[in-house]
């Protein structure tokens, strides 16, 4: 498997590969992960199954500034680590970015599956790229998307079509999750958690919708998982609000797991750009409820707002309302969560994991190399 994105930086495609990489290697079978990450970062510890590939550079891509990986030298590890392994298929994601999962796709020699994450409604760089990496996607033998919209664009501008496969949360973990010290659920602690400082990611409007509601609740508090410039937001912020904003930064996945078990709500405030909404099914999985925008992929996963309260993408005042009313409101809370918890279940990695193992069989059986060698030949390298 082969992640386009640094694993030093948490972002939601990183968090797919980990996790189905784990999800497989639990119904036993062997997996092994190539992906950007420095190979001697002490501020980093890797799972034993993921080989680095050398630090990212941080790139503008759909909307984020993403750490990728290019050049020469990722192309002879990329080459080495095939060559080192005897692989049935290779599952790369994202490939279209311009990193390690295209690199990989244009030396690979034995089928290849792809799943596509990237959700926008506009791309002038794939638009542009399209012609460019139209033989190089041929090489895919089955591909997967994670979501409606990511299989539309991948239609659009690709070609072709996608089996629908959404992201997977690891709901045993986060169901047991232990709160934080300090922050037991009292109906006025919000969470955030993301990269704070991108704009698509609605962290603005949240600041917005939090300075309309201390004037009257003075128990209100934001606790805030992820990259950006502390003192960035706390400027931003302003003076009144500053003193209720706990700043955590970037947290292991226990620590994100105990924040989410220590909230009141999760506020997803995103503006766009999102295919799934994986921090969603966290939460979920967490027992905690969502307020979220109402993009699209984020109304899929909570089920129309059965699951999770959904406001108008960009608007304080609704998020300030729909916010206030759940913390004054502890039985939606709570059916909110049940709710929640129950949908949850069909994103398991285990069942995940189980229907992406139906297109790696089809992948192999399919592969034109194999069918070449005949039903009893040598599988082709």
């Amino acid at each position: 498997m082969v992640c386009p994105y640094s694993l030093a930086v948490p972002g939601g495609v990183q968090a797919h590969v980990l996790g189905l990489a784990s999800g497989l290697r639990s119904l036993g079978h062997q997996v092994e992960v190539l992906a950007p990450a420095a190979a001697n970062d002490p501020a980093q510890v890797l799972p034993e199954f993921v080989t680095p590939a050398g630090r990212g550079v941080r790139v503008p891509y759909n909307g984020s500034v993403v750490p990728l990986i290019f050049g020469p030298l990722a192309a002879n590890r990329a080459w080495r680590w095939m060559h080192d392994h005897d692989f049935d298929l290779l599952h790369l994601h994202e490939p279209v970015a311009p990193s390690l999962s295209l690199i990989t796709l244009a030396l690979a020699e034995l089928p290849v599956v792809a799943t596509f994450h990237f959700a926008t409604t506009r791309s002038r760089a794939l638009a542009a790229a399209q012609g460019l990496l139209q033989p190089t996607m041929e090489k895919i033998t089955a591909r997967i998307a994670v979501s409606p919209l990511a299989r539309r664009v991948h239609v659009e501008y690709l070609g072709g079509d996608a089996v629908e496969i959404p992201n997977g949360v690891d709901v045993s973990r986060l169901s047991g999750a232990r709160p934080l010290a300090g922050y037991p659920r009292s109906g006025g602690t919000v969470g955030f958690v993301g990269r704070f400082n991108e704009p698509r990611k609605g962290m603005p409007v949240l600041l917005a919708a939090l300075r309309v509601m201390i004037h009257t609740r003075p128990d209100l508090r934001l606790l805030v998982v992820g990259h950006g410039d502390t003192q960035a937001l706390l400027r931003a912020a302003g003076p009144a609000l500053a003193s209720r904003i706990h700043v955590l930064g970037p947290l292991s996945d226990e620590g994100k797991a105990a924040v989410l078990a220590s909230v009141d709500v999760l506020c997803v405030p995103a503006l766009g750009g999102e295919s799934f909404g994986i921090v969603l099914t966290e939460a979920m999985a967490a027992g905690t409820p969502v307020v979220a925008s109402d993009l699209d992929a984020f109304s899929r996963v909570l089920d129309d707002g059965k699951a999770g309260v959904l406001v108008p993408a960009g608007s304080a005042e609704a998020l300030a309302a729909a916010l206030g009313g759940l913390l004054d409101d502890p039985a939606r809370r709570s059916a909110l969560a049940a709710a929640g918890r129950r949908r949850v279940a069909m994103w398991d990695w285990p069942v995940v994991a189980r229907r992406v193992l139906q297109v790696y069989q089809s992948a192999v059986a399919a592969d034109p190399r194999r069918l070449k060698s005949g039903p009893g030949g040598a599988r082709a390298r």
